[in-house]
């Protein structure tokens, strides 16, 4: 079970995200997942509950986001949706389709967080709580 090994890293990359930001705690990871990704999104959140044991994310939900399989069609100029990861050929005029433009998606693509993480110490060194949050931060406070 290869979502095992794909939970343990994204729970990894959020604990990284989220202390960098200086949160003390992730409640949920959003994740977008394409059809052609490769995982199977049952085991996955089987796989993220145990990945998550012991972590700051422990408790958290992973909020999935289906990204459909959408290629180019040279013959009619469109991006064509398909129904199914089996044919890739367009379903308007029946051409071969290998131009995948989305569907392979396997990313975090922002956090909820909440609280602020303690300082490393009374020196003030790792002060995780004094970075600042750029505008464009994955991050949500709750």
């Amino acid at each position: 079970m290869h979502e095992l090994s794909i939970a343990t890293s994204l729970v990894r990359l959020a604990e990284e995200s989220a202390r960098e930001a200086g949160a003390a705690r992730v409640t949920r990871v959003h994740l977008r997942l394409g059809a052609l990704s490769g995982v199977v999104r049952e085991a996955l959140d089987f796989a993220y509950g145990v990945a998550t044991e012991g972590t700051m994310l422990a408790g958290s939900e992973l909020a999935v986001e289906e990204v459909p399989l959408v290629v180019w069609c040279e013959p009619c100029t469109a991006e064509r949706a398909l129904a199914t990861v089996t044919r890739f050929r367009c379903p308007v005029c029946d051409a071969p389709t290998p131009d995948v433009r989305t569907g392979r998606e396997l990313e975090i693509s922002h956090l909820d967080v909440e609280g602020e993480a303690e300082p490393a110490g009374p020196s003030g060194d790792g002060q995780t709580d004094a970075l600042p949050q750029p505008p464009w931060s994955p991050f949500r406070r709750d």
